[in-house]
């Protein structure tokens, strides 16, 4: 073997680096307990303001048992928080679904081929995203109250808003899948609707199921709105409890407890549901295996 040879299998043997970053360099150590020393300090920052508003909080008989008694009365759940915990829970899943369709309708509007629907679709939802939401709930209240009465203003000002911020999220969904893929479904005669509705749409519900869940949630919260229309959901159920116990802060602390599980249930909802998209892999159609229509198939 010659010496060229053994240098080369030497160099072939010899153990392969880690490639370095190109925007910064690793942290040395130094660095290191320099942030971990800013990590103890803030933490300890933390935990004493926290520490500080317990305290202040325990000094004014806040925590006193009194003041939790009515949660521990079974018709105060049973008569209050619960019926509250349903309306709120009914207004959201009515406002999510109509969310939905409306995202879906707008994304379709933005998406046309004909100049003025799509103008008109871009103004609609610019105006109804740059809008606070609590004036279109006021709007139909005001406009329409005694015919919707309280639960249908605020279903239709969450639709709207929510619908206008899901149909941006759909549509940058559509827009995210790779362009050979909608190429490759019209080069085999797929129309325009099979396109959309075998190919683009299930590679973008993975993609966009986040976003989905994390708005049903933002849904979810803003249903307190309703209270400016005394629609009797969690929030306004809650009132009564804290006029007649004077006990704000702990039943701002229940209810607080109950708008989290619900989230949580939400989240860990989009968790399985990922999960599961997983699990099938990409949700893609090959458009070799879609029959392309009689006319091309006749050329």
């Amino acid at each position: 073997m010659s010496a060229g040879q053994v240098a080369g299998s030497r160099r072939r043997r010899r153990r392969p680096t880690q490639p370095k970053s190109v925007l910064y360099d690793a942290p040395g150590p130094s660095y290191r307990r320099h942030q971990l020393m800013v990590s103890l300090v803030g933490g300890l920052i933390v935990a004493g303001v926290v520490a500080l508003v317990t305290w202040k909080l325990a000094s004014e008989g806040i925590f006193d048992s009194a003041k939790w008694k009515p949660f521990n009365n079974q018709k105060i759940w049973q008569n209050t928080l619960i019926p509250g915990l349903k309306l709120t829970l009914k207004a959201a899943g009515l406002s999510i679904a109509l969310s939905i369709v409306a995202g879906v309708i707008f994304c379709a509007g933005r998406l046309s081929e004909l100049r003025a629907v799509r103008y008109l679709f871009v103004v609609i939802v610019e105006v109804l995203r740059a809008t606070p939401v609590l004036l279109l709930i006021l709007f139909f209240f005001i406009a329409w109250g005694k015919t919707l009465g309280t639960l249908w203003p605020l279903v239709i000002g969450l639709t709207l808003y929510n619908g206008a911020v899901l149909s941006e999220t759909f549509r940058a969904g559509i827009a995210a899948v790779p362009r050979g893929q909608r190429e490759a479904a019209y080069s085999v005669g797929m129309s325009k609707s099979q396109v959309m509705r075998l190919v683009l749409i299930p590679q973008a519900v993975r993609a966009m199921l986040p976003a989905i869940i994390s708005q049903c949630v933002v849904v979810l919260k803003d249903t307190s709105l309703g209270y400016i229309v005394s629609y009797q959901e969690l929030i306004r159920r809650g009132r009564t409890i804290y006029e007649q116990y004077d006990n704000i802060i702990p039943t701002a602390i229940v209810l607080a407890a109950m708008y989290i599980a619900v989230n949580y249930l939400l989240s860990r909802l989009a968790t399985f549901l990922e999960s599961q998209q997983r699990r099938r892999g990409r949700a893609t159609v090959d458009p070799a295996t879609i029959e392309a229509p009689m006319e091309s198939r006749a050329i």
